[in-house]
């Protein structure tokens, strides 16, 4: 029977008559990384933001290591080892890389950010903000300062953010957005490599990046799961394929 660390059961979200999200299922096997695919204005970024803490569903259940989270704060969903990326905090782009993480760890230690505390005299924090830049191959660039690196390289450093977090999962919501290939193919590479050390959930619309990491993948259209399978199944899924990867919009 698979490990699911993940499962969510019956989920609905409603904004006024719009159903953005309609009984979603979805079950996510630890240490896969699992793509969440659709059109624009499927639900996508709506179900991410339901599965951080950021809103609220209507009804249904999410599990997350065996226990409901479903009324968790998003605070509580990161201690226990649920990160979002790129929601847990801003990139703060006068200060340097390293400085940005060592600011996660501490967040993640429950310790208050000392923003004028002298954080880099504390080796522990400044050697483990190291390892979560060495993650993503930014630790050769860890004296920079944020706002004078790369739109690639910033995306980077919120995923080093978000492992600083020390998680258990990663929601990554459009990590590759606003990308070139080379920058995209950096991305790519990041996180093969975290594959089987986290579970990833990953909504993106780079069809062959998706294609290249998803061990499985959820198609959501219109806020329904219509079909959840291996990429080579979806691929060959004619339902899939009239609903969206037909789609050169998607």
């Amino acid at each position: 029977m698979a490990d699911h660390l993940l499962t969510v059961s019956h989920l609905h979200k409603h904004f006024g008559g719009i159903a953005a999200i309609d009984d979603v299922n979805l079950a996510v096997e630890q240490g896969q990384i699992h793509a969440v695919i659709g059109p624009n204005g499927a639900g996508k970024t709506t179900l991410i933001a339901q599965l951080s803490g950021q809103i609220k569903p209507d009804s249904g259940d999410i599990e997350f290591g065996g226990r409901s989270i479903v009324n968790y704060s998003m605070a509580r969903r990161a201690r226990a080892g649920l990160a979002r990326s790129f929601q847990i905090t801003s990139v703060l782009m006068p200060m340097t890389l390293l400085e940005n993480v060592m600011l996660a760890v501490q967040g993640s230690d429950g310790h208050s950010f000392r923003f004028w505390a002298p954080v880099n005299r504390d080796a522990r924090l400044k050697d483990a903000a190291l390892a979560s830049l060495a993650a993503v191959g930014l630790d050769d660039r860890a004296e920079q300062i944020a706002a004078n690196v790369s739109h690639g390289e910033q995306r980077q450093l919120e995923v080093a953010m978000a492992l600083a977090m020390k998680p258990r999962m990663l929601l990554l919501d459009e990590p590759m957005a606003g990308m070139g290939k080379e920058e995209g193919g950096a991305m790519v590479e990041i996180l093969n490599r975290l594959k089987g050390k986290l579970t990833i959930l990953l909504v993106e619309h780079d069809m062959d990046a998706v294609f290249s990491m998803a061990d499985k993948l959820s198609v959501l259209v219109n806020g329904h799961i219509i079909a959840t399978d291996s990429v080579d199944n979806i691929r060959n899924n004619s339902e899939v394929q009239k609903a969206y990867l037909g789609d050169s919009h998607a």
